[in-house]
């Protein structure tokens, strides 16, 4: 087996067993009479609420909004991950903990959903490529862009809207602050005779 196709199996397992664990967790609040919402969702600016940045990611508010954010998070996770596991864990965790913070720092309300995280990834895989000056990468970030360029008006306040603005805008921050902290180190000109003193 290929390296790529390693890659490739392991971003299958990891990202439908991350969206497997979802839907355990949305089964599991239904049962509970919905009180890992209420407990472990994010309250902005409360203390209390702060325990959400970790946990809201995974709980949702019903099958509608569970399934709008599976999919895009299966694919966008399993192209993350075709770059290697660690580049992955740095995009989604990256992602995850600015979305997180952001809504808890200028959220309206309880907040909960995984979309920060789906615009952090996507945010990251339509810009590593222009600073890593890679022209497939780049391609790949075209073709993203066109499919699903439309949800970064999700970024922008709406009155009246439910839907957390601040999550989306601070995901998407966080993987374009991914990208950057992930750019590929360009060899020197010169290579290692730029640093040698003459004798």
């Amino acid at each position: 087996m290929t390296p790529l196709a390693r890659r490739a199996q392991a971003g299958l397992v990891t990202v439908v067993g991350l969206a497997a664990l979802m839907w355990a967790v949305f089964l599991l609040n239904l049962v509970l009479g919905n009180v890992l919402v209420r407990t472990f969702g994010i309250a902005p600016r409360r203390v209390d609420g702060l325990d959400g940045v970790l946990f809201a990611p995974l709980l949702h508010g019903g099958i509608g909004h569970l399934a709008s954010n599976t999919l895009p998070l299966l694919v966008l996770g399993f192209l993350a991950f075709l770059e290697g596991a660690r580049r992955f864990l740095v995009a989604i965790g990256t992602s995850w903990v600015a979305s997180g913070l952001g809504t808890w720092l200028f959220g309206g309300g309880l907040t909960i959903g995984a979309s920060g995280v789906v615009f952090g990834l996507f945010t990251y895989l339509i810009t590593r490529g222009f600073y890593n000056r890679d022209w497939r990468q780049i391609l790949l970030a075209v073709v993203l862009f066109a499919g699903y360029g439309s949800i970064l008006w999700g970024i922008l306040p709406i009155v009246g809207s439910s839907i957390s603005w601040q999550a989306h805008l601070f995901g998407a921050l966080g993987g374009i602050l991914a990208a950057f902290l992930l750019k590929r180190k360009r060899p020197v000109p010169g290579g290692t005779d730029r640093f040698r003193f003459g004798a």
